[in-house]
């Protein structure tokens, strides 16, 4: 199989339970939710994305021939040292392209794997970390992992009614658009009120890596 990566890089990830953590960041290019063009995003399922998974262009992207292949650049980007290694898979959509032999390449080579997903799509199997970002409007068949992170508001969702799939830890991030502070004052509501859900911040933004 041939993988189509958008960019890999090192960094601290930003979102969620494992926020701070150093990682490689290897985000697949697609999503099976929006085209990625700006004049579809209208016409998309997901109208909000602030990504760019579009081509393979980006820092240390490219096509992958295989498995092997990917998870040897996955180790030249996290460098020297064996422990705690953490590569986070993200896309666009990355259930499109990750599958069992690369989670077992980056086995083989000491990562833990952590993915996050909108849930369209069955997560492939033997993966360390799932997160998983429900969108409005889509059906989501994937309903158990770790994490569960809610972007917030979006309107055709009830928190409520997802407070019943099995996840370990349930989040919810304010959205990033053009009405930050109501988005944060939602998010901070809903936590208050629903205790089960916990407020999840984008640090990397507020510290300026990517």
């Amino acid at each position: 199989m041939t993988y189509a990566v958008k960019e890999c890089f090192l960094t601290l990830q930003g979102e969620g339970v494992q926020s701070g953590s150093r990682a490689v960041f290897l985000r697949f290019a697609g999503c099976n939710l929006w085209s990625g063009r700006e004049q579809d995003r209208a016409m998309a399922q997901c109208t909000f994305c602030d990504t760019d998974f579009v081509g393979t262009d980006g820092e240390g992207g490219g096509k992958f021939t295989d498995a092997e292949a990917l998870a040897a650049h996955v180790e030249w980007m996290w460098g020297e040292g064996g422990e705690r290694r953490l590569v986070v898979i993200t896309g666009g959509e990355p259930m499109l392209q990750l599958d069992r032999a690369l989670v077992d390449a980056l086995h083989d080579r000491g990562f833990r794997v952590a993915a996050e997903s909108n849930g369209t799509l069955p997560a492939v199997a033997a993966l360390d970390w799932l997160c998983v970002s429900p969108k409005a409007g889509t059906e989501v068949v994937q309903r158990s992992g770790n994490e569960l992170k809610l972007v917030w508001p979006q309107a055709g969702i009830d928190p409520a009614k997802i407070e019943g799939w099995e996840f370990d830890h349930f989040l919810v991030q304010p959205m990033d658009g053009a009405d930050r502070a109501g988005a944060m004052k939602a998010a901070i509501r809903l936590a208050m009120e629903r205790p089960r859900w916990r407020l999840s911040l984008q640090a990397h933004k507020v510290v300026g890596l990517p």
